[in-house]
């Protein structure tokens, strides 16, 4: 994944026992199943990797554990690179035939 990479969203659940907390910190939400456009990745100083997308904007919010105002970014493990995604596809449909 790099700046400028699309990805499709994989993973939009939310586990029951954070569902107010992420509700605090996303105005927006990504979806299942939708392509977006990474334009930043963010290290969050080694704790987990976040991206920022081009299709989805949050107000900047302070997280203790930073110690800094930043917009709340989502997991890069919510996301598959979209041109891999069509790679297996593909791969999938000629191991069918």
């Amino acid at each position: 994944m790099n700046i400028g990479s699309k990805v499709i969203c994989i993973n939009d659940t939310i586990d029951a026992d954070k569902i107010e907390e992420i509700k605090k910190d996303f105005e927006n939400w990504i979806k299942k199943d939708t392509v977006y456009t990474i334009r930043d990745i963010l290290n969050n100083d080694g704790i987990v990797t976040g991206v920022l997308l081009e299709e989805v904007h949050n107000f900047p919010k302070f997280f203790k554990l930073l110690n800094r105002f930043q917009e709340p970014a989502f997991a890069t493990w919510r996301f598959a690179n979209q041109k891999m995604e069509v790679a297996q596809l593909e791969e999938i449909y000629e191991e069918a035939i």
